[in-house]
């Protein structure tokens, strides 16, 4: 293709994407993949250009194009979302026992680096060196957030009923 040729297409595209990009959105109430949809509709025109250009209104083939890309996604999703629901073996799971919910709240309760830092080495079972670096800090931070997180932890979680449990994250227990 000829320089002058890529000056034209370059202008025609910045001429036409706004509108070629509302129309796939309007179809797809997405704007990523409205996005991506007008962008394979330009690579199609690209090879086109020299017919596509002595048309009277190239971007009409273009958003036509987008349209249709747009349909077949649709099309290809819904199949796809049939094939699912005749496929899909349901597999119930029983509700959260109370442990767990009082784990999860009292997790949301305590701060989020400390909340990381239990999650990653306790629950996904990440040794520290592996979390520090996944939290960019040091190693000794990672430990000192671990044992600030254990303590808060064991003041959420302490069973008032339960003699044994200390009240305080150092293990002073509370007297009336």
């Amino acid at each position: 293709m000829t320089a002058s040729a890529e000056r034209e297409f370059t202008a025609f595209y910045g001429e036409t994407w706004g509108r070629t990009v509302a129309c796939a959105y309007a179809m797809t109430g997405d704007l990523g993949v409205a996005e991506e949809i007008a962008q394979e509709a330009y690579a199609r025109a690209w090879p086109r250009w020299p017919k596509l250009s002595s048309y009277d209104d190239p971007s009409a083939w273009v958003r036509q194009v987008a349209a249709n890309l747009a349909v077949s996604r649709w099309r290809r999703a819904k199949v796809a979302a049939r094939f699912l629901a005749r496929n899909r073996r349901v597999e119930t799971t029983s509700p959260p026992d109370e442990t767990s919910v009082a784990l999860a709240t009292a997790l949301a309760l305590i701060p989020e680096p400390q909340r990381r830092a239990i999650v990653l080495h306790h629950l996904a079972d990440l040794p520290v060196a592996q979390v520090a670096a996944i939290e960019r800090c040091a190693e000794g931070t990672v430990k000192a957030r671990l044992s600030r997180g254990r303590a808060a932890l064991a003041v959420l979680l302490a069973d008032s009923s339960d003699p044994h449990t200390p009240a305080d994250p150092n293990g002073a227990a509370h007297h009336a």
